[in-house]
């Protein structure tokens, strides 16, 4: 854990837990800690020709708690790190990218949120990182996504999501997802896609069987690709409050180098155990 001895302390007595400094987790002080000298220095060499002086390397160093964990992580101190349940995700996302960077290859983060809906799971990108994404990064984000899913045991569906059904509008952002799915059948010829359609036509497979016969996309979506942030952060929301119980498992950040993940204000205990587990097992795998 990283912060202030005291403050963890008075937070365990307040919610009467019995976890013990030292026996079960140990503590980063971020008033107090050896490597503080080495961690500042290092910053400033990875950032000085990014506007940082030493001087703000060393305030830095001293009040981000995602800047010091990321080191942490960059250092080999700790397997993975999860961080984000105050601020927002582009803020905690800058010092991850400073320090951990994105995996070789790669050239855009994303988020993905899984719901746990009656009689179904469902993912959902990008809800929180690429405003509006084109359909390079689309196709990126969508391949990321899908392997992830695999890496859970779930065979992706990846439905592109429109205002427009197979061809039914020329408005940019359907052209948009028509560019995404001619990428995507170039670059992962593996992943069953199929797009642009409507929500509801990606979620019932019998609907869109007797709309679209030839579809390449077969049986009920479970990967759902958004035009951009607000449609895929709203109909996140939406889904995870009428129909998920606000169970929810992410957001889980594709890109990055090492395995780290950043959560959002109104996480809860559940997700944070389950976002734990779920570092852990990345920590453990082989990409």
């Amino acid at each position: 854990l990283v912060g202030r001895p005291e403050v963890i302390e008075t937070r365990i007595e307040k919610l009467g837990l019995r976890l013990q400094p030292g026996r079960d987790f140990d503590i980063v002080n971020i008033d107090d800690d050896p490597r503080y000298r080495d961690y500042w220095q290092t910053y400033h060499r990875l950032t000085e020709r990014k506007g940082v002086t030493e001087q703000f390397a060393k305030i830095e160093m001293r009040r981000r708690l995602t800047l010091i964990a990321s080191m942490l992580l960059y250092k080999g101190e700790v397997d993975g790190m999860i961080c984000g349940t105050w601020g927002s995700t582009q803020q905690h996302l800058g010092h991850i990218d400073q320090i951990i960077g994105r995996r070789a290859g790669v050239h855009t983060y994303a988020c993905m949120n899984g719901l746990i809906l009656p009689g179904r799971q469902v993912f959902l990108v990008d809800t929180h990182v690429n405003y509006d994404p084109t359909a390079e990064q689309l196709c990126e984000i969508t391949v990321m996504a899908a392997e992830e899913m695999m890496r859970f045991g779930f065979k992706p569906k990846a439905a592109l999501l429109s205002h427009s059904n197979f061809g039914s509008s020329n408005e940019p952002s359907a052209i948009k997802m028509r560019r995404t799915l001619e990428l995507l059948r170039e670059q992962a010829p593996w992943l069953e896609v199929d797009g642009e359609m409507h929500g509801d036509v990606a979620l019932d497979g019998a609907a869109r069987k007797a709309l679209m016969p030839n579809s390449t996309l077969h049986g009920d979506a479970n990967l759902l690709v958004l035009p951009n942030i607000d449609a895929a952060n709203i109909a996140y929301n939406l889904l995870k409050t009428a129909a998920g119980g606000n169970i929810a498992i992410g957001p889980v950040l594709l890109g990055a180098a090492k395995p780290v993940h950043v959560l959002t204000a109104s996480t809860t205990v559940r997700r944070i155990v389950n976002m734990t587990a779920l570092t852990v097992a990345d920590a453990n795998a082989t990409r």
